[in-house]
């Protein structure tokens, strides 16, 4: 859903107060869109209209059915079997354009996805935007970036080198975990800037703050 003004403003304060107690940057960004897997989709479809239409020839259907009895009738014993053949494929390729498009115009398709592959694709899309928002290349590579996609509830944190050098990476589970919470409950704005939070105060022991610091990155919320 949405942020209202006074959460997006609530985050952005997050952001600068805990900026101010270190020369690190923290980048929040929410994907607001929901994500159509197409593997899912073309797998789920192939499988269940050559299952399906099998399991009614088994049960004692006649795909021949399809077509009216008059088409369907010859005395040609082998061109009623290339009819059959062609109406059971024919069967399929409805079941297979049918599932694919609900599949696809429906959450039913993210829902059937495997969570390994939704995380992958989460992860992938965090390291994108990583670079595209240019958090390697603060200029004491002490860039994080918190990232939400909000159709799969699946969050990441992504830090960059010199961080890792310094905090273990199961730290930021423990931040994952805070924003999901606030996901989890209706409150993504409340779960943000606990995350927000939980980053700084791991920023602020390792990089405090220098004389020369400046506000490298935008401290607003960031929605896709």
């Amino acid at each position: 859903m949405p942020f209202s003004d006074v959460e997006r403003a609530a985050i952005a304060s997050a952001i600068a107060q805990a900026e101010l107690k270190t020369s690190g940057e923290i980048v929040c960004i929410v994907d607001e869109k929901p994500h159509r897997y197409i593997g899912t989709t073309l797998t789920v479809a192939a499988l269940l209209a050559f299952v399906l239409p099998l399991a009614a020839v088994l049960l004692g259907a006649d795909p021949a059915r399809l077509i009216p009895l008059d088409v369907w009738s010859t005395d040609d014993l082998r061109l009623d079997m290339v009819r059959g053949f062609e109406a059971y494929a024919l069967v399929q390729l409805l079941i297979f354009l049918g599932l694919a498009a609900l599949l696809w115009w429906t959450r039913l398709g993210a829902w059937l996805t495997p969570t390994p592959i939704k995380r992958d694709r989460v992860h992938h899309q965090a390291l994108a935007q990583f670079r595209a928002r240019g958090l390697e290349r603060t200029r004491d590579r002490t860039g994080v970036l918190i990232f939400a996609c909000m159709a799969d509830r699946i969050a990441e944190v992504v830090a960059d080198a010199a961080i890792y050098e310094r905090v273990e990476p199961e730290f930021w589970g423990s931040t994952i975990v805070a924003l999901l919470d606030g996901i989890k409950a209706g409150r993504t704005a409340d779960g943000l800037v606990a995350a927000v939070g939980h980053a700084g105060g791991a920023l602020a022991a390792h990089f405090p703050p220098r004389a020369d610091d400046s506000d490298e990155l935008p401290n607003h919320l960031i929605e896709l």
